[in-house]
């Protein structure tokens, strides 16, 4: 049953995931339906109830694998979508170097299954969750689209550039898919209710949820992993992004989409703030803007670490028209707040 009557249905795999979910927020909130796709093998069924808590309804959910062609299927035959954006991945950069296998079977194959169903069941329209790492360390900065794609850092990067390539041969042999891949730098944040973010299980593998969960009592310490890098302070330099801006590109991305008239497209676009911070800015900004002290040292630099990147910016206004419009310290004022919540309910 579709609460919302005729609006436009985009299947959003990975849907219960951190940019996921809040992407579904902005699409509902541009008059799209989302309907999520999920296994919660990276997410919790929590998720849900943030979700409805922001949105004042339910947002149709299935639980499924993005790799079992048979659920799959019986999706795509029971709903009409309009559109896919495709987050379902595995993510972490050290796993995928660990267990390579995993990574190129699930995050390849899923994508596989997709571009068979789309056409069968005349979905025209993709969304690709793609990554800064397709562009390895780069020689110059900022990196633009143009910028060539040097050899991934790892796996996980490595699927992402495979996907990339996938899509546009598919579209160049006029494989009936119009797609966007849009290459995240480094989402951060949550929403500013407070009733969704990023939840890492385990040790987080990203820097802003290691410093809210040392800075609420629940990791001992911060490593920042190396202090002698070619930057103002020394430690990696990355674009952190506010993860609704994020969410309402994939929005800005539908758009382009369905005004695009050809039967088969490709195009790609960076999404970050166009801004390098160091890992130290983010640390001081965070201290800053909440009054709450990070324990934090210095360690060896950490293998696989990409010094320094950061958008060029140019294009995704221009032809998305979309840009950023949250700051760092919006960005850490929300993560903040969500760690604080989340800290509550245990």
């Amino acid at each position: 049953m579709n609460p919302t009557g005729n609006l436009p249905k985009i299947l959003v795999t990975g849907g219960a995931g951190f940019i996921g979910s809040h992407t579904v927020v902005s699409l509902v909130e541009a008059g799209f339906e989302p309907v999520i796709v999920d296994n919660f093998s990276n997410s919790e069924r929590s998720v849900l109830d943030g979700l409805r808590g922001i949105l004042g309804r339910d947002v149709t959910a299935y639980e499924a694998d993005c790799n079992d062609i048979g659920a799959m299927e019986d999706i795509f035959r029971k709903e009409s979508f309009s559109g896919v954006i495709h987050f379902a991945a595995f993510k972490a950069v050290g796993e995928s170097v660990q267990q390579p296998l995993k990574y190129y079977r699930n995050n390849i194959d899923s994508l596989l299954l997709l571009l068979e169903l789309m056409p069968r069941y005349n979905v025209p329209n993709l969304v690709f969750s793609s990554s800064c790492t397709v562009y390895g360390q780069p020689e110059q900065l900022p990196v633009t689209e143009e910028t060539p794609r040097l050899p991934a850092q790892s796996p996980y990067g490595n699927t992402k550039a495979i996907c990339e390539d996938i899509i546009r041969d598919a579209v160049r042999a006029q494989l009936p898919v119009k797609s966007i891949a849009l290459r995240y730098f480094n989402p951060i944040g949550a929403h500013p209710s407070g009733l969704i973010g990023e939840l890492p299980r385990g040790v987080p593998g990203n820097l802003v949820p290691f410093i809210t969960q040392t800075a609420a009592g629940l990791r001992q310490q911060l490593t920042v992993f190396g202090s002698d890098y070619d930057t103002p302070d020394g430690t990696c330099v990355r674009d952190f992004i506010h993860v609704m801006d994020l969410a309402e590109a994939h929005v800005q991305a539908l758009r382009k989409l369905n005004e695009t008239n050809a039967d088969a497209h490709y195009d790609v676009f960076n999404i970050g703030t166009g801004r390098g911070e160091t890992v130290l800015d983010v640390i001081n900004t965070f201290e800053r803007e909440t009054g709450v002290s990070v324990n934090y040292t210095i360690g060896p630099r950490r293998a696989g670490d990409v010094e320094k990147i950061y958008a060029d910016v140019a294009k995704a206004p221009n032809e998305l028209g979309w840009e950023a419009s949250r700051s760092l310290a919006d960005s850490l004022r929300d993560a903040w707040r969500w760690e604080q919540k989340l800290r509550q309910e245990v």
